[in-house]
């Protein structure tokens, strides 16, 4: 097929980049050789447990959901599915002054969403899951 293509003719089908192909190579050779599909689990599972330990506690808490050590918290008004910012945003104030960086996310920015790098140690991410139950706590 690439016999065929004339001067002018060599469009971007053909045209793939070794330099990022390389880079992509070395990104999922660190992934496997690093296990870092197992180390979001483990990241994933003490979120998980900690969050639905949470969610028991809180009402406020709709909702906890995620894959591995990307999780959510969606916000509802306690008895509803009604998002509620005002509660998103006293959680988001709270763990800011604390040191804890969280981000608002969904459709009616009444999710928290969780993404902690692979890398954290498991002391600083139940911390930072302790700062997250104190924000709950405080509404």
């Amino acid at each position: 097929m690439l016999d065929s293509v004339h001067a002018s003719g060599l469009g971007g089908t053909f045209g793939g980049n070794p330099v990022a192909c390389a880079a992509a190579l070395g990104a999922l050779a660190t992934i496997e050789e690093e296990k870092l599909v197992d180390r979001a689990n483990v990241i994933g599972k003490v979120m998980v447990d900690a969050l639905n330990a949470m969610a028991k506690k809180y009402p406020v808490i709709g909702e906890v959901r995620g894959a591995g050590a990307m999780q959510a918290i969606e916000l509802v008004k306690p008895g509803t599915i009604e998002p509620n910012n005002e509660a998103m945003s006293a959680v988001i104030k709270y763990c800011q002054q604390k040191g804890v960086l969280i981000l608002s996310a969904g459709t009616y920015s009444n999710v928290i969403r969780l993404l902690p790098p692979l890398v954290m140690p498991e002391h600083l991410l139940k911390q930072a899951l302790g700062i997250i139950d104190e924000a709950f706590a405080s509404l």
